[in-house]
């Protein structure tokens, strides 16, 4: 079964054809990144404008790349929510005009689903069960995953998102946008010993995260120093290990909370090398196991779009010719599927 898989949620436009017997055969991602650096965030109005013009040379492209033959895509995979409506729309409307075109089922994409399956794709993928730590623009989740579909959701950020608290504390430090390798390439300069920050909601119980208050400590400090270049960068230090201690520490309770065995890690900020370097030594510590996708599907992609729409059209879930968006949209409140009809 070959699927055509389209990713608009944010500001990567993104589109991949996965086959259920040769895997993943082709994708492609154009980034929208100098476009809202201006801007120093995401433009929603913007970004689907561009979507619109990105997508379909994408698609063409993946689809020549593959190989694919006339009447060769049996099934369209897109991205119905969470992420911004504007772009949510332009994929969802694509990709259910392709399918009604081609005559073949169409079906939306829970975006936190791609990336918690994004693993799945490498030549090693882990079994199930697993906790994964989703760490993706907006959202800081932790899950338990038993099988595709059986999701339960462990903890989640109260406030800003970590990816969102990276963005934030860059711009504060006139580091431009996106914030998490301008934090990471500034912190690598940096005196780990200048400052310590708090480690938000590590000394309570629980799973939650919260990093508005990191991000005020951050500003408290900025305010109260003169920001040279060396200042900069041991701000960004300190921050970055605040911030990956606290993802480090969840992990750890979760995985010893539920009793796995392996964790996997997905979103941008998932590409953060502190962030592996204390999980690889954290899970080695406990004898358990992590895995990642590799780099360039950690951040928004077709692929994992196009591999989770084959895993549920698979086991023969369709939608009507209407199409809707979910810019709000729980991974709690996602269908599960039975595995077997697979």
């Amino acid at each position: 079964m070959q699927i055509l898989g389209i990713e608009t949620s944010c500001d990567d436009t993104g589109a991949a054809v996965y086959d259920t017997d040769a895997g993943l055969k082709s994708h492609s991602l154009a980034s929208q990144v100098e476009l809202h650096a201006l801007y120093g965030g995401v433009v929603p109005e913007l970004a689907a404008r561009d979507h619109v013009k990105l997508l379909m040379p994408l698609v063409q492209k993946v689809l020549q790349e593959a190989e694919v033959p006339k009447g060769g895509i049996e099934g369209v995979a897109y991205t119905a929510g969470p992420g911004l409506s504007g772009a949510l729309l332009v994929g969802a409307a694509l990709g259910r005009s392709l399918a009604w075109a081609w005559d073949v089922p169409a079906l939306g994409v829970h975006h936190m689903e791609g990336h918690l399956l994004a693993p799945m794709l490498e030549e090693n993928p882990p079994d199930f069960p697993f906790v994964a730590l989703l760490v993706s623009g907006g959202h800081t989740l932790l899950v338990d995953v038993k099988d595709i579909g059986r999701y339960q959701l462990l903890g989640s950020t109260l406030d800003d998102a970590v990816g969102e608290a990276f963005d934030k504390t860059a711009k504060l430090l006139g580091l431009g946008y996106p914030g998490g390798p301008a934090i990471a390439q500034a912190a690598h300069n940096g005196n780990p010993g200048r400052w310590r920050f708090p480690r938000p909601m590590t000394d309570r119980p629980g799973l939650d995260f919260s990093f508005s208050g990191l991000k005020t400590f951050v500003r408290n400090t900025v305010s109260s120093v003169e920001l040279d270049e060396k200042t900069i960068a041991d701000v960004a230090c300190a921050f970055q290990d605040a911030a990956v201690d606290t993802l480090v520490i969840k992990c750890r309770r979760a995985l010893e909370q539920v009793g796995r065995r392996r964790l996997i890690v997905a979103g941008g900020v998932g590409a953060n090398l502190l962030l592996r370097e204390r999980l690889r030594v954290m899970t080695a510590e406990c004898g358990k196991e992590v895995f990642y996708p590799r780099f360039e599907f950690c951040t928004d992609n077709g692929a994992m779009i196009a591999y989770a729409g084959c895993r549920r059209l698979a086991a023969g879930e369709r939608q009507g010719l209407d199409f809707s968006v979910r810019p709000r949209w729980s991974l709690a409140d996602l269908a599960p599927f039975s595995a077997a009809a697979a």
